[in-house]
């Protein structure tokens, strides 16, 4: 106990024998050594005695030897820990300044990081979230141009797509009646996103037809905007800025007038470019004619071609066809349909000049029905033919032929021309509209049957078997007005129609015998997975003539956009307004209307977390 007490009062500061000078960081470090050694000194026989050395004695640390003391061995530090070598000062701050550096480097790198974020953030623009996108656009008043559909396509680069149409402006009296009197014909492209007009170019004559095409699929071309005309005119103007690439020589159809839109062919002329069949109407006889077109210059591929066009009915076609074992036929018709080989086609407007090797193959259950006919001319229906669809089918045996007629739906095979299945059905005015109502995979399709008397009943037609999968009645005092469909991501499709209210207008909304109102118009979503209802989108007190959905991949959303007329007074020119609505939004806001009392209830919650969970997805069938 002394000894221990006299080594806590001694000073630091000791002399050492072995060191000629005075340390007192070394002679700190001896000290601790030496109290670890006096507190826990092994033994031979691995026990360890506190302060006591072999036989019990306390070591007496004041005693000194005489002369200089033997060098000492590295003490061993307590529980196998190493004991600090010389030098360890130095290694302390080597390791210091590199846990400086480090620091230093982590936070360099770290304040880097956050600048380059925020750049990125201020700089980049983020795509325009399309979620919440709706307008309403009113073109000028007096305008025309109802006989063009709409076409959707994202001509800025925004990643939204853009709406193409053809407008009649009012007419321009100028003085004296000169060239510049008459109404005024513009294509139109306003932005996806809010409505805004991106470009206009004006336009020959009035337009029946707008479509944007890539002529040169998989070479990254510039996407063209083909426009037909009412009459004799056809060009082709470049989407992003409405230039005119190329137009049509009026010369080229004399005494012809153009009676369908633009069909796109394969390339017939070798300079890499999908080409253009036209059909086109004797001004004097009925006699068809087709003209083929290159869809680079726009000038006539060979000399026109003339075939009987005696028949009536309404236009069929024209319509190019591959059968399944890729032969190439041309569907066309009054009435009716008929084929003729593309390579007839060709080989006639060439003067007998021999196809490209990709025309040389014919069906032979196709050509089979031509035998003993003297004409080049395939019977492939009889009349009352009202619309002719190309149906895609997924079973390796090809596309199907849906043919609407007056007494009702047939769906003919590809191949074999043979009828899968027949529904007899009257008052059918409109295109059947395709869409995956079942889950069998097999296109079903959406029909408006009117009888005239205010009423309108919709079909849903299974694509497999022809059966009716869903119907109801709706008022309706329109004849015709369009449906849509739009792919989900569960494979499936909703389907969307216009009718008046299915239920009982609500007191004071202006209906009465002092005056009737504007009929309003709703907007109606039918989703297979709840028939029994349906959803009340939108409404409007116009006339929708043209409508198209798109799909907006970024946010697996899908917009409606319709054209409608306005009311106004009869026989006078109405204005004309164009409308987007985003279907997602709609969904979580819109009306549900019960179809059948009797029907199982749905209830509001489970409804409307199934809504906010449903994504749209741009693989819709294509007919």
């Amino acid at each position: 106990m002394a000894t221990v007490l006299s080594r806590a009062l001694k000073l630091p500061g000791k002399k050492s024998p072995d060191l000629g000078e005075y340390d007192p960081l070394t002679q700190a470090d001896s000290e601790e050594s030496e109290d670890d050694l006096v507190l826990a000194t092994p033994q031979k026989n691995g026990g360890v005695k506190n302060g006591q050395g072999p036989r019990g004695e306390a070591p007496d640390s004041d005693a000194e030897g005489v002369g200089p003391a033997p060098p000492r061995a590295p003490e061993a530090s307590v529980q196998g820990f190493p004991a600090e070598p010389p030098g360890g000062l130095e290694q302390k701050a080597a390791s210091s300044l590199v846990a400086c550096v480090r620091t230093a480097v982590f936070l360099l790198t770290l304040l880097v990081s956050a600048v380059l974020v925020l750049l990125c953030a201020f700089l980049i623009p983020c795509p325009p979230r399309d979620l919440h996108s709706a307008w309403s656009r009113r073109l000028a008043s007096g305008a025309g141009g109802d006989l063009a559909p709409l076409d959707l396509m994202d001509v800025n680069g925004d990643g939204l797509r853009d709406v193409l149409l053809a407008v009649v402006g009012p007419e321009n009296h100028s003085v004296g009646g000169g060239p510049g009197s008459g109404p005024s014909a513009h294509l139109l492209c306003l932005s996806g996103v809010n409505g805004s007009t991106l470009w206009s170019t004006p336009l020959p004559e009035e337009a029946q037809h707008v479509a944007c095409v890539d002529l040169e699929p998989g070479r990254g071309a510039e996407a063209l905007c083909l426009v037909t005309g009412t009459h004799q005119a056809l060009g082709a103007y470049s989407a992003s800025s409405g230039r005119a690439v190329w137009t049509l020589h009026p010369e080229v159809l004399a005494n012809v007038t153009l009676a369908a839109p633009a069909t796109l062919l394969p390339d017939l002329d070798g300079d890499g470019v999908r080409d253009l069949l036209l059909l086109a109407v004797g001004d004097v006889q009925p006699d068809l004619c087709f003209l083929l077109v290159s869809g680079r210059t726009g000038a006539p591929v060979g000399r026109p071609v003339r075939y009987d066009g005696a028949g009536v009915g309404s236009l069929i076609g024209p319509q190019v066809y591959t059968t399944p074992g890729g032969a190439l036929y041309v569907l066309f018709g009054f009435g009716k349909v008929q084929a003729v080989a593309l390579r007839d086609v060709l080989a006639q407007a060439q003067d007998g000049r021999p196809p490209p090797p990709a025309l040389q193959t014919l069906e032979p259950a196709w050509e089979a029905r031509r035998a003993g006919n003297a004409s080049e001319l395939i019977p492939v229906h009889g009349d009352g033919v009202e619309q002719l669809q190309v149906v895609k089918a997924p079973d390796p045996n090809g596309s199907s032929l849906l043919v609407t007629t007056r007494q009702g739906l047939v769906l003919l095979g590809g191949q074999s021309l043979v009828p899968r299945w027949t529904l007899r059905l009257q008052g059918l005015h409109s295109q059947p509209t395709p869409g995956y109502f079942t889950e069998d995979q097999s296109l079903d399709f959406l029909l408006q049957s009117s009888d005239g008397g205010g009423v309108r009943k919709m079909l849903l037609v299974d694509g497999d078997s022809g059966s009716i999968s869903w119907n109801y009645s709706a008022p309706c005092h329109v004849k015709e007005m369009p449906t849509a469909s739009a792919m989900t991501s569960e494979l499936t499709s909703v389907f969307l129609f216009w009718a008046e209210a299915l239920a009982a207008p609500p007191p004071g909304s202006g209906a009465g015998p002092g005056g009737e109102a504007p009929r309003l118009h709703h907007l109606y979503l039918l989703h297979p997975t709840f028939p029994s209802i349906v959803l009340d989108l939108a409404n409007t007190t116009g006339t929708v003539t043209a409508s198209m959905v798109g799909i907006n991949d970024l946010w697996k959303d899908a917009f409606y956009v319709a054209r409608m007329a306005e009311p106004g007074p009869e026989g006078l020119p109405r204005a004309l307004v164009v409308s987007k609505l985003s279907l997602r939004r709609a969904l979580l806001e819109a009306r549900v209307v019960p179809l059948r009392e009797a029907g199982p209830g749905v209830g509001r919650g489970e409804l409307r977390r199934f809504l906010a969970r449903v994504k749209f997805v741009d693989s819709a069938p294509r007919v």
